[in-house]
């Protein structure tokens, strides 16, 4: 059968989602506690592969198995051999024409920004973080040029592997609670580091650095070298991929409300 998990992690001491020959990733550490569950080697696939320093509140994987277990018996079970900062939040038979990549019709993230003029304590490595005051208004209007189908090249890391910089952001909402920014970006797909570029942009036409139409000739210019310095990870937030309905998958996770 086709099984699908939706897991949550926080990324803070880890090289990303992709397994790796150190074996200190989210991938390794979750096919080790399925292996030690089910008695057999398991290999995933996931919906969206994150980097170090970011966090997933709902990454979706598939694998097929033969064993037959409670979905309820894959979650806690495969818990018990995952370590504290790595929980399986859901398991759920899905058929065999399901693919957590392929099948998701959007993706979405967000990234939370302390404003401060001290730097993170409690929340280290969980906040991104900036110490001069942001216009809102100035952010807002900066991403709105972003929305649509674009050329995302000057948004894209030099070693990222898409076959095509062309991607459709559908949506960037900007809110604010207290000294916490929240930023949610919603796409068809993203490339690599394009969040936190973009990012790097706004936080510099936030603060006055820019004006807003500057991401214009930013996004115009097709060129990373023309874009703001790539933001940190560690206020990216994997929320998660959005399925058609009839896949009846969950479209949350309890964590979502721990952010700001």
């Amino acid at each position: 059968m086709r099984l699908a998990l939706g897991v949550s992690y926080n990324g803070q001491s880890y090289e990303g989602w992709q397994s790796q020959l150190s074996g200190r990733t989210i991938q390794d550490r979750l096919e080790h506690a399925l292996g030690k569950f089910a008695a057999q080697r398991v290999s995933t696939l996931c919906a969206g592969r994150t980097d170090a320093g970011v966090h997933g509140l709902m990454q979706v994987v598939h694998f097929d198995t033969e064993l037959v277990r409670e979905t309820n018996s894959w979650v806690r079970g495969t818990n018990t051999f995952l370590p504290p900062d790595i929980a399986v939040q859901w398991a759920q038979v899905v058929p065999r024409e399901f693919h957590c990549r392929a099948s998701a019709i959007s993706r979405r993230y967000a990234y939370v920004l302390l404003e401060s003029a001290v730097r993170p304590s409690v929340d280290h490595g969980r906040v991104g973080w900036f110490y001069h005051p942001l216009d809102a208004q100035a952010m807002q209007q900066a991403a709105s040029h972003l929305i649509g189908e674009h050329d995302f090249s000057s948004f894209r890391a030099s070693a990222c592997q898409a076959l095509s910089p062309v991607k459709h952001l559908q949506r960037i909402e900007i809110s604010r609670r207290g000294a916490y920014w929240r930023f949610e970006f919603e796409a068809n797909a993203f490339l690599h580091h394009m969040i936190r570029n973009i990012m790097g942009c706004l936080v510099d036409i936030g603060q006055g650095k820019r004006p807003p139409e500057w991401i214009l000739e930013v996004l115009a210019a097709r060129s990373r070298d023309a874009a703001s310095p790539t933001f940190s990870p560690a206020g990216l937030y994997f929320l998660g991929p959005r399925y058609e309905a009839r896949w009846g998958l969950p479209d949350r996770t309890a964590a979502y409300d721990a952010l700001p």
